[in-house]
């Protein structure tokens, strides 16, 4: 089910998304990273088609295939949702995030609290705002938020280039090496040997990358802006899982989180990274999200 559809938004934007697992299972949105598009999802596909899932999962806007919307706010994002699950005559559902895609569940866990059953965050991004100390953030989103402050037309360049680079699709002999360059976790670097979590996460990047970067700044540039609301203010049952070996946001970033989840189980798996938690745990992420 992986044929992309359109949705023609009201305010005058159209929606790119694809289905994966069951066309008449449970319903759950998947909220992919950054940088990312909608075919991450390909990472549920298995799990999904074995527990009777639906998994719908868009692309935001400006992003690969769902148009550019100027002066986005993460606080916009729910009201698209909650158009395409309108679109899909699906009355309540559950939404599943990985890393980047976490802000985004978290807004429509907020304003949605009625549609959205419960929700699962894998690896997910924390309110940078609100963060007292950055040293729990990879090097790299460090450097990014010092020169989104410092010298924003720098960082925009730095993220074309990376663009340029990051589209080139490298052939599968190659892929060992750029695993090596991008010096990942052991733990990361062995899952992502796997063909298809290798595309799942790369393939969506380099689609994102090579269709979109004014879209991925954009949305770069809205995790460090205020969220617009609490997390104090989320009521649904949250299921926050993370690796302890990831250096993206690190294990204390997850727990300042789930603190302040007023509906949390926070769920710590020793030894895995970043992208090896959702790639080897996806199966027991959404039987845990269902069961809720």
């Amino acid at each position: 089910m992986e044929e992309c559809r359109f949705l023609s938004l009201k305010n005058g934007g159209r929606l790119a998304f694809c289905e994966y697992g069951s066309a008449t299972g449970m319903p759950v949105f998947f909220f992919h990273g950054w940088p990312s598009s909608r075919t991450m999802a390909q990472l549920a596909e298995s799990a999904a088609q074995e527990l009777n899932v639906r998994i719908i999962s868009p692309d935001r806007p400006g992003i690969r295939d769902s148009s550019f919307q100027p002066n986005r706010r993460l606080v916009d994002w729910p009201e698209i949702v909650e158009e395409l699950a309108n679109h899909l005559r699906l009355d309540q559902f559950r939404v599943l995030a990985i890393s980047g895609g976490a802000p985004y569940a978290y807004a429509t866990a907020w304003k949605l609290r009625e549609r959205v059953r419960a929700a699962a965050i894998a690896s997910g991004a924390p309110p940078i705002v609100d963060l007292n100390d950055h040293s729990g953030l990879l090097a790299l989103y460090r450097r990014m938020i010092w020169l989104h402050r410092n010298s924003p037309q720098l960082l925009r360049a730095f993220f074309y280039a990376t663009g340029a680079l990051a589209s080139i699709r490298p052939p599968p002999r190659l892929r060992p090496l750029m695993l090596n360059i991008l010096r990942l976790q052991p733990c990361d670097a062995n899952s992502l040997e796997d063909t298809v979590a290798f595309e799942a996460c790369f393939e969506s990047q380099r689609r994102a990358w090579l269709t979109s970067v004014k879209g991925l700044i954009h949305d770069a540039e809205i995790f460090v802006r205020p969220w617009e609301f609490r997390l104090e203010d989320i009521a649904i049952p949250v299921r926050l899982w993370h690796g302890t070996e990831d250096r993206a946001f690190s294990i204390d970033v997850a727990k300042y989180v789930a603190s302040r989840l007023p509906n949390c189980a926070l769920r710590i798996i020793e030894g895995e990274g970043h992208y090896s938690l959702p790639i080897r745990h996806m199966r027991e992420i959404l039987a845990d999200l269902i069961a809720v």
